[in-house]
């Protein structure tokens, strides 16, 4: 199975703050079956956010946890026009990945989360993303560009 679909792809986010912006994403998980018990992930995933803030300059977001309630390596792709403030210095986020990893998954997520950062400081891929027309268009996009790099 693709570590993202169509179906965990939000174009058009809006949310309160992170943490509704998080919920909603994970939830997308949740009716997947890759995150089996939601609040339990949620509460790892803000822990996590506790120890170190996960925006990144240029208006991205990383939110990620491993947690015993996710059942594969997930990622989901968020893209909020208003931005959300996701603790970077230079402002909100537009474009927000939540990277969810099994608790005893090894170090699948952290590969992942190294490539998407990598990629992330390249404006060409942050510009393919926000100007992506539709979900499928940003699954291709990551499936290459992160996942298969």
């Amino acid at each position: 199975m693709s570590i993202i679909t169509r179906d965990q792809v939000l174009l058009d986010l809006h949310a309160a703050d992170r943490h509704d912006a998080t919920r909603q994403m994970a939830q997308t998980l949740a009716d997947a079956g890759r995150v089996t018990d939601l609040d339990s992930f949620l509460a790892d995933v803000r822990a996590r956010e506790e120890q170190m803030a996960t925006g990144l300059p240029g208006g991205i977001g990383i939110p990620h946890a491993r947690s015993s309630a996710v059942s594969e390596p997930s990622l989901v792709f968020a893209r909020s026009a208003g931005g959300i403030d996701w603790g970077a210095e230079d402002g909100p986020a537009t474009l927000v990945f939540l990277i969810a990893a099994p608790e005893g998954g090894g170090d699948e997520h952290l590969k992942i989360l190294a490539a998407l950062a990598r990629k992330l400081m390249r404006a060409d891929f942050r510009t393919s993303l926000a100007e992506a027309a539709d979900a499928d268009a940003v699954v291709e996009i990551v499936t290459t560009q992160v996942v298969a790099a």
